[in-house]
């Protein structure tokens, strides 16, 4: 029995050193990061700065179809935020469902667009930041932080009667409730990323290059949806916990 327990635990500290993909390490005092999510993370951070200065740098009351497209988006996100929390509430949030938004869809569409492989370091091999667990785990947590910081600055301490509502019965559910939002958030989001990214890469290996454009597009399409679900959830919690629980 002994021996057997200990097979356990080496295999489950043989499986819980599989990596997905060859990694960049930059070395920080005692931690090894991930140098390529850093990497490709401001890649995508500066092309949405500087679209967004580009697009709102001359506005005019004629708008041009590019700051069409800039008001279009920002409506989108604006109803976003507004449909899962409310008319009164909303725009405080707005920012932080926008932000959400288009780094996951930047980070999503770099990896399906941009051919990363192609690219030579010395070690591992750039990639999408949210094929990275990190990183949709990280998100994940900001959403969570977010929303606890919505039900408290909404509802002071009366936050918390939530976890014993409707009966004080389902209080470790209510509990358990706040580990899987984001367990559930950084899973679905990195699982669809790396399965997108494994099946265009096994189809440009197989058949020609013009072959997998189809798989390429649909990639795209995911890729958005994706960050459409992420941001929608996380507004959605943010929604939940500002609900007048303090009222009662």
């Amino acid at each position: 029995m002994y021996q057997e327990n200990i097979q356990s635990l080496l295999s489950f500290m043989h499986f819980s050193a599989v990596e997905v993909g060859k990694h960049l390490y930059w070395k920080i005092g005692s931690y090894d990061i991930h140098g390529q999510v850093f990497i490709v993370s401001w890649l995508v951070i500066l092309v949405l700065i500087t679209v967004s200065v580009l697009g709102t740098r001359n506005l005019n009351k004629i708008p041009s179809s590019f700051q069409n497209f800039m008001e279009f988006i920002l409506e989108f996100l604006q109803d976003i935020a507004k449909n899962q929390i409310g008319e009164y509430e909303y725009r405080t949030w707005v920012p932080y469902i926008s932000t959400i938004f288009l780094f996951i869809l930047g980070s999503n569409w770099a990896g399906a667009l941009i051919p990363w492989k192609l690219i030579k370091l010395y070690e591992g091999e750039l990639a999408a930041p949210t094929n990275d667990i990190n990183t949709t785990v990280a998100l994940s947590l900001l959403t969570s932080i977010a929303y606890f910081y919505a039900g408290l600055s909404k509802n002071g301490l009366g936050y918390f009667l939530r976890y014993v509502e409707p009966t004080p019965v389902l209080l470790p559910i209510n509990i358990l409730e706040d580990f899987t939002k984001p367990l559930s958030l950084s899973f679905r989001l990195f699982g669809n990323v790396l399965a997108d990214e494994l099946v265009v890469s096994v189809f440009t290996l197989l058949v020609p290059i013009l072959i997998p454009l189809p798989v390429m597009i649909l990639g795209l399409f995911a890729s958005s949806i994706q960050a459409l679900i992420f941001s929608t959830l996380s507004a959605a919690y943010i929604g939940e916990a500002m609900e007048g629980h303090g009222d009662h």
